[in-house]
């Protein structure tokens, strides 16, 4: 009866040791790959200087006048340090707002950087990184060279506050801190992008 029981005992004690090893030996979690990432330099710059007018003073606003104002919205930035005031940001700016699971985004990003290396002293480039994991985030900055400052809107208050349901998008923010134009049409160029600066915020981009 002993050995009958002990027989019947065995195979289970050996599943639960498996089980336990297994546990101990499990792939690290999402908070682990979240400090893995913290750990490297944030390959965007700080948001310090998003408030302050470009040096070379803002153009006149194309024809047509008027312009909304930015939402009264205050995002963290990518980097830490003190919360953007959106009221606060300081044409002419170019606003992008992307997520790194979204193709037509990660497809557009380095017109982007591009356009920010360019148009240096004359306009800014502001990505808002849009309902995204950090690491993720992060990643597309270090693979596809993505420098310009990153503020995080994790809610997709942004987009609500535009009325509009896709990403990527792009706000062309004039020097007088009002939105002269919100495109949505899709991954832009460098030609498309240097064509909607000039257009809606009077800024001519060198080739």
């Amino acid at each position: 009866m002993n050995r009958r029981l002990v027989a019947l005992l065995v195979p289970v004690l050996l599943a639960v040791a498996g089980c336990t090893a297994g546990a101990e030996e499990k792939e690290p979690g999402p908070t682990d790959r979240q400090k893995a990432a913290a750990s490297r330099p944030s390959p965007f710059q700080d948001c310090s200087a998003l408030g302050t007018p470009r040096a070379s003073a803002a153009p006149a606003a194309p024809s047509g006048g008027g312009g909304q104002a930015l939402p009264e919205l205050t995002l963290n930035c990518f980097t830490g340090g003190a919360p953007v005031a959106l009221r606060d940001l300081r044409g002419p700016a170019v606003v992008n707002v992307w997520a790194s699971w979204c193709p037509p985004c990660r497809k557009e990003l380095p017109a982007f950087q591009r356009l920010s290396e360019r148009a240096a002293g004359k306009l800014q480039v502001v990505g808002v990184n849009n309902q995204d994991g950090r690491e993720a985030a992060q990643a597309i900055g270090e693979d596809f060279g993505v420098r310009f400052p990153v503020l995080v809107d994790q809610g997709e208050r942004l987009k609500r506050e535009l009325n509009r349901k896709a990403i990527p998008l792009t706000v062309f923010v004039d020097g007088q801190g009002r939105i002269r134009h919100v495109d949505s049409s899709g991954a832009l160029d460098d030609a498309r992008l240097a064509d909607l600066v000039r257009q809606h915020l009077g800024v001519t981009v060198p080739a």
